[in-house]
């Protein structure tokens, strides 16, 4: 774990699902809705919620270890169709993060999102949220060519923030963000609280800190 000091971050990064949101329960509901619709038996949160920060299909395979890859744009348009529904229904930011946004605003240290949510879902979801007005920069999953690991949108994340990628905080709860983190130039933060399973192996991941709960990483800025 690389040593630095807080003083050393002059803007932070989010990803959205199962960072700085808890979009799990309308994206497992969306998903179950999809699974009835087309003849499937729904599936536990439970089974599902470690599965939810790594998009659709990942997903739809955890749900149906066996379909086929012809199958999934279908249960995929049909999870998309009942999402756009219910996107921010019950939803909320994670215990701690309303603090520390607070927080965050009050050091005059500018925060924004960088997440391979698509566009259509990532903006209304924050405006449900009330958090658009705050955010200098929003990069979705399809603001750029590529979306994370690569560097695309992290570059395009810093430039509107307007502060160096040495000088942000990234965080997030995949293996992928602290990789894409990492390869930016930025320091890379894991949110422990978030959609991360028991096989998943993150003392391996390239996390220059960890923060167990929201509360912790709000206390991180006092």
């Amino acid at each position: 774990m690389t040593e630095f000091n807080v003083s050393q971050v002059k803007g932070v990064l989010f990803d959205l699902d199962g960072t700085l949101a808890d979009t799990a329960p309308d994206m497992i509901a969306a998903l179950n809705m999809a699974l009835q619709a087309n003849g499937y038996n729904q599936v536990g949160f439970d089974a599902l919620r470690a599965s939810a920060s790594h998009g659709s299909v990942a997903m739809i395979r955890t749900a149906l270890p066996d379909i086929t890859d012809e199958l999934i744009p279908v249960l995929q348009q049909s999870l998309f169709d009942h999402y756009q529904q219910i996107n921010g229904d019950n939803c909320q930011l994670f215990s701690g993060l309303d603090l520390l946004l607070a927080r965050l605003t009050e050091l005059k240290i500018p925060y924004g999102i960088v997440s391979n949510k698509p566009a259509r879902f990532t903006r209304p979801l924050l405006n449900r949220l009330g958090l658009t007005a705050n955010m200098p920069t929003i990069v979705s999953g399809d603001t750029t060519q590529h979306s994370k690991p690569h560097t695309a949108p992290m570059l395009l994340g810093a430039q509107q923030l307007n502060v160096a990628p040495q000088h942000i905080l990234y965080l997030g709860d995949a293996e992928r963000d602290m990789v894409a983190a990492k390869a930016a130039g930025m320091i890379s933060g894991l949110a422990q609280w978030g959609y991360i399973s028991s096989s998943d192996m993150i003392d391996e991941w390239p996390a220059d800190i960890r923060f167990k709960t929201g509360e912790c990483l709000k206390n991180f800025f006092n």
